[in-house]
C-alpha cells in the first residue's frame, strides 16, 4: 500500500522498497499554462558541478543513463526512471522540479502529485495543491538524496523565477543566445556579405544603384557612398583629398607613410604593409580612394580599410580609443567587468527547498512552510525574516524554570510560526544543523540554538565523583527533527573508543547512546603541592561502533 508523505516527511527509500529501479511520476497542471518538468543531478554541495545531470526536454538522459526523461504516461504529466545504484559516486540529490513555461504562477495549479513506483507499485506519493503557494512560478517537488543511504523527501517548495532562474539558483549557467551574430558582425568594421562580389571597387552601399560602377573611380559611385560613409565617420578623412590626405594623415599616423607608396602601388594592393587592414580593405570605406581624382587608385582599398570605426584615420585610432575591445562595443562598456551582480553572487540566499539550510558556517535558515512544525529558537538569534511570520514566547513553566536554575540548563526561547523563512544566528558562531530521525543527541543547552518543535527534550544528569556538586548535566534531544547546534569554531566529530576522552568544557555534544563517565585527576597528595595542570576532570566516553561525540576548539 501506498504511503501518503505530506510536506518535509522524509524516509530511506530501504524502508519505502527493496528496490533501486523507480518509477518517478510528476502529475501537475493548470487552465492555459504549460510546464516544464525537470531533475537536477546536484553534488555533495547541492550544486550542478555537471550540467550533463540536468535532464529536461532537451536532455532527456544522464550519460550512463541512471536517469531518464520517459514523457507522459500513466496519467502522468512528465514521469522518469531512476536507476539508483547505477548513479555515479558524485550525485548526492535528485531534485524533481516543474516550472511554469511563460506567463503564470503556481497558485492557478490544481491538484498534483509526485510518486514513486516499484515493480509496478506505487510505494509513496507525495499530493500537493495549488492554496499552497503564492505568486510562485516554479517548484521543487521533491528529492533523492544520499545520508549514508538513498532517501526520499516530498519538500513542495515554491520557487520564484522559472526555469532559467532555478538553473542558476543550483549553480548552472544558462546559455546567452548570440544576438543576431552574422548581422552583429556586418557593420562591426567587416565587409558585408554582398562586399565580396564586387571586387575591390564596389563599396558595401553599391548594392544600391552602383553596383555597375565597379569600374573604379566613376565619380558617380561617391554620391551614394558618402551617405553610408557619415556613418563610419569616413568623410572626416578628407578622402577626395588625395594631395592633402597624404600630408595630414600621415603626421599622426606612422602607418600613414606605407599608404604614400601605395598610390603608385596600386598593383601592391598587397596590404603588407597595411597588414591590419587586409580584413577590410573591400569595405565600404574604399570610396575615399575611388572618389580621388586619380581613378587608378580606386583598386588598392587596403588605404582606406575598416575606417568604419571613429573619426580616426585609417584604424589606428581604434584601437586606442576602445581600449582593444571587440569591434562594435560601445566605449564606455567595460571589457569583461565583474559587475555588482557577480560580486553578490558568492553570498546569494541558498534556497535549497529543505526546512533548514546552512546559508554560510555562521547563518542558518529555516522555512516554516515545511514540516508543518514551529521551530523553537533562542531568543533574539533572529536576524531577518521573510514572508508572515510570528515570534512568541515559548515558557518553561514554574518546574522547567527551577531545573533549568539549578541545572544550569535553562534555555531562553521563542516560537516562531507561520509562513515564510527565518534566519538564525548568534554572535557569529559556527552553526551545524543534526537531523534526528528517531535517534537521539546529548548538547549542552549553551550550545543549542534552535530545533524543532517536534523534537522532545530533557534534562540528563551524568553522575561522578570528584567534581563540585557530584554531577554534570547536559540537554538531551529524541524524535524525528533537527537541532541546530553551535559552536566556537569548526568543530572535530571523533568516534566513540574505549580511550576517548574530552574536556567537559570543550565537548559540545555526543551521541546519546554512549557512556559517559566522569573522570577526575584530583589527588589528595597532588593537592599538598602549589599549582596543578589544569585539566583535573575530563568526560570519559564509552559505547557501540556509531556513537561519537563533537569537540570544539574553545574551552567555555
Amino acid at each position: 500500500m501506498a504511503r501518503e508523505f505530506q510536506r518535509g516527511h522524509k524516509a530511506k527509500i530501504s524502508d519505502l522498497t527493496a528496490g533501486t529501479d523507480l518509477y518517478v511520476g510528476v502529475q501537475i497542471n493548470a487552465p492555459g499554462l504549460t510546464f516544464d518538468i525537470s531533475c537536477f543531478g546536484l553534488d555533495a554541495n547541492e550544486q550542478l558541478s555537471d550540467d550533463r545531470y540536468f535532464i529536461f526536454f532537451n536532455q532527456p538522459k544522464s550519460p550512463e543513463e541512471s536517469i531518464q526523461l520517459l514523457g507522459a504516461q500513466a496519467g502522468d504529466t512528465e514521469s522518469f526512471r531512476v536507476t539508483l545504484d547505477r548513479i555515479p559516486a558524485d550525485i548526492h540529490k535528485l531534485s524533481f522540479t516543474a516550472t511554469i513555461d511563460g506567463a503564470g504562477q503556481m497558485s492557478q495549479v490544481g491538484p498534483g502529485y509526485i510518486r514513486i513506483v516499484a515493480g509496478g507499485e506505487e510505494v509513496v506519493k507525495y499530493s500537493f495543491t495549488g492554496s499552497e503557494f503564492t505568486t510562485e512560478r516554479a517548484v521543487m517537488l521533491g528529492d533523492f538524496y544520499l545520508k549514508d543511504v538513498w532517501r526520499f523527501a516530498a519538500v513542495g517548495q515554491g520557487f520564484d523565477g522559472g526555469l532559467e532562474a532555478l538553473l542558476r539558483n543550483f549553480g548552472g549557467e544558462v546559455a546567452a543566445e548570440e544576438p543576431a551574430p552574422q548581422q552583429a558582425a556586418v557593420p562591426s568594421f567587416a565587409p558585408p556579405a554582398q562586399a565580396a562580389p564586387p571586387a575591390f571597387g564596389a563599396p558595401a552601399a553599391a548594392p544600391q544603384p552602383p553596383q555597375p560602377a565597379p569600374g573604379f573611380g566613376a565619380p558617380a559611385a561617391p554620391g551614394p557612398y558618402q551617405q553610408p560613409q557619415p556613418v563610419h565617420a569616413a568623410p572626416t578623412i578628407a578622402a577626395p583629398m588625395p594631395p592633402q590626405a597624404p600630408a595630414a594623415p600621415q603626421a599622426p599616423m606612422a602607418p600613414q607613410p606605407p599608404m604614400a607608396p601605395q598610390a603608385p602601388m596600386v598593383p601592391q594592393a598587397p596590404q603588407p604593409p597595411m597588414a591590419p587592414q587586409a580584413p577590410g580593405p573591400y569595405g565600404q570605406p574604399l570610396q575615399q580612394p575611388q572618389f580621388g581624382q586619380v581613378p587608378g587608385q580606386g583598386a588598392p582599398p587596403a588605404a582606406p580599410p575598416f575606417v568604419q570605426q571613429p573619426p580616426a584615420p585609417f584604424g589606428q585610432q581604434p584601437p586606442a580609443q576602445f581600449g582593444g575591445q571587440p569591434h562594435g562595443v560601445p566605449q564606455g562598456v567595460p571589457q569583461a567587468g565583474a559587475g555588482l551582480r557577480a560580486a553578490l553572487q558568492p553570498y546569494k540566499e541558498a534556497a535549497t527547498g529543505q526546512r533548514w539550510t546552512s546559508q554560510n558556517q555562521q547563518l542558518m535558515r529555516a522555512d516554516l512552510t515545511m514540516g508543518g512544525t514551529p521551530v523553537l529558537a533562542r531568543q533574539g538569534s533572529m536576524v531577518m525574516y521573510q514572508g508572515k511570520v510570528d515570534f512568541g514566547y515559548k515558557g518553561a513553566g514554574f518546574t522547567g524554570r527551577m531545573v533549568g536554575n539549578a541545572t544550569g540548563q535553562e534555555m531562553q526561547l521563542m516560537r516562531c510560526t507561520g509562513r515564510g523563512q527565518v534566519f538564525l544566528a548568534d554572535e557569529g558562531s559556527h552553526l551545524h544543523p543534526i537531523e534526528l530521525q528517531g535517534d537521539g543527541i546529548c548538547v549542552s543547552a549553551e550550545n543549542v540554538l534552535a530545533f524543532d518543535e517536534s523534537l522532545q527534550y530533557e534534562v540528563r544528569r551524568i553522575e561522578g565523583h570528584g567534581i563540585p556538586g557530584g554531577a554534570l548535566f547536559t540537554m538531551q534531544f529524541q524524535g524525528t527533527g533537527t537541532v541546530v547546534v553551535k559552536t566556537h569554531g569548526v568543530p572535530v566529530v571523533l568516534p566513540v573508543t574505549p580511550t576517548t576522552f574530552a574536556d567537559c568544557n570543550a565537548v559540545v555534544a555526543w551521541s546519546s547512546a554512549s557512556q559517559v563517565i566522569i573522570s577526575s585527576q584530583v589527588r589528595l597528595r597532588r593537592n599538598a603541592y602549589p599549582g596543578h595542570s589544569g585539566e583535573t576532570v575530563n568526560l570519559q566516553f564509552r559505547g557501540a561502533p556509531g556513537n561519537f561525540i563533537v569537540v570544539q576548539p574553545y574551552e567555555v
